[in-house]
């Protein structure tokens, strides 16, 4: 019998096939690292882009007011410079409007004019440990430089009461008489009117003021009984806005209400953490980004988180409201002017980045002081020299005194 020449495959060689538990592990583990990769990246991308989307969107919901900036460029040589002992620190207009048109349409008609219903200089120290907020009276008598009208044309300078600057110039002719009146450079400008400061109140949810006694005031939409009150939107905006209903009448007093809705609504975001909260931040930011107009140098989102980070550098107890020293006009009783020297030693004490100490509002030692004290000589009605006087205040008249006023800390409602 022939030999079989076949050739077989040597028997130790292993199979083709090896078991599930050697290889077959090892790739199941490599194609689960791989989708949970795939999947992180996809969150990631997912997350930048919806990050994205809404920074572009708060960042386009501000509104540069281009106009008042060019304004302002065409007069800086007009305009003060910054002391030497203030570089670093800011000083920014909050102007209320009283803008009726549009959505504010529904608190009375306008001619197709407007006036700055509220007005605050806020001054932040350079160390950022800091902030002086002074309300600037509406009806006080200043001197208002020549200002560009809408229309094109130039105001004269005149001695007039100090909201009607905003309604003959804008915003521009607001923020040059507040310069001139107290030589201070005003870095940054917010404009917030009716609508908008509702959106924002309610956004936070609304915020706490104390009521001593009942108000009825049909007019400014106000049904409240007597104690601690959470206001929202118009209810809000009733409040900080209402004048002849509430107390003796006056703005004085009306300014007095707005300071302390501002520090209680600082004490709130800060205490309920708004700021640190994804979810409550949100529509606040949202808010707070529709409902302005700002400079140029402050309508970007970064630019306006970097202002709240600021203002979160600030402790409550070091910020400060008050309203600049104010009397009746000696010429008519429903004006105000300014006291001297107080006025001129608080913008003095603003201008070299000094503190300003507060007290609370009640008699003053200087309560009997001679209405004329501090009075340009010679000046009357039409005396348009009145605001340049306060602007002269030498800062080495001394120590600034102790103004009537209040800190974001002292909640009004533990008062009474």
């Amino acid at each position: 019998m022939a030999e079989d020449d076949t050739e077989h495959p040597p028997t130790d060689t292993p199979p083709t096939d090896a078991p599930e538990g050697r290889t077959g592990r090892p790739r199941k583990r490599r194609r689960w690292l791989m989708i949970t990769a795939g999947a992180v990246a996809f969150l990631l991308v997912a997350c930048g882009v919806l990050l994205w989307i809404a920074y572009r969107k708060l960042d386009g919901n501000i509104r540069t007011d281009s106009a008042t900036d060019r304004l302002l460029a065409k007069l800086e040589a007009e305009r003060p410079s910054r002391s030497a002992g203030a570089r670093g620190a800011e000083n920014l207009l909050l102007i209320g409007s009283d803008d009726r048109s549009g959505a504010n349409g529904s608190y009375g008609a306008d001619a197709g004019t407007q006036r700055s219903d509220t007005t605050i200089l806020l001054h932040l120290s350079a160390d950022r440990r800091h902030a002086t907020a002074v309300s600037v009276p509406r009806d006080v008598m200043v001197s208002v430089p020549a200002c560009e009208k809408p229309d094109g044309t130039r105001s004269r300078p005149a001695l007039m009461q100090f909201n009607w600057a905003f309604e003959t110039g804008g915003p521009a002719c607001s923020i040059r008489t507040v310069e001139q009146l107290s030589g201070i450079r005003i870095d940054h400008y917010v404009i917030l009117d009716f609508s908008g400061f509702k959106t924002i109140v309610d956004a936070i949810g609304g915020v706490d003021v104390c009521v001593p006694q009942p108000i009825h005031d049909k007019d400014a939409k106000l049904d409240l009984p007597a104690g601690r009150q959470t206001l929202h939107g118009e209810q809000a905006l009733g409040y900080v806005r209402a004048r002849e209903s509430l107390g003796d009448g006056s703005d004085t007093q009306r300014m007095g209400r707005q300071q302390q809705f501002l520090a209680s609504l600082i004490r709130k975001v800060e205490s309920q953490g708004v700021l640190l909260n994804p979810a409550r931040l949100w529509p606040v930011l949202d808010a707070a980004t529709s409902s302005v107009r700002a400079d140029g140098g402050l309508s970007s989102l970064g630019a306006l988180y970097d202002l709240t980070q600021d203002l979160r550098s600030v402790p409550t107890a070091n910020v400060v409201f008050l309203t600049a020293p104010r009397r009746p006009y000696r010429y008519d009783s429903d004006r105000d002017e300014f006291v001297q020297p107080q006025t001129g030693q608080l913008f003095a004490a603003l201008r070299d980045d000094r503190s300003v100490a507060v007290r609370p509002p009640g008699p003053t030692p200087s309560a009997g002081a001679d209405p004329g004290a501090g009075a340009s000589p010679g000046a009357g009605p039409g005396a348009d020299s009145a605001g340049a006087a306060f602007a002269a205040a030498s800062p080495s008249a001394g120590a600034s005194p102790t103004f009537e006023g209040r800190t974001a800390d002292v909640d009004a409602c533990a008062q009474h």
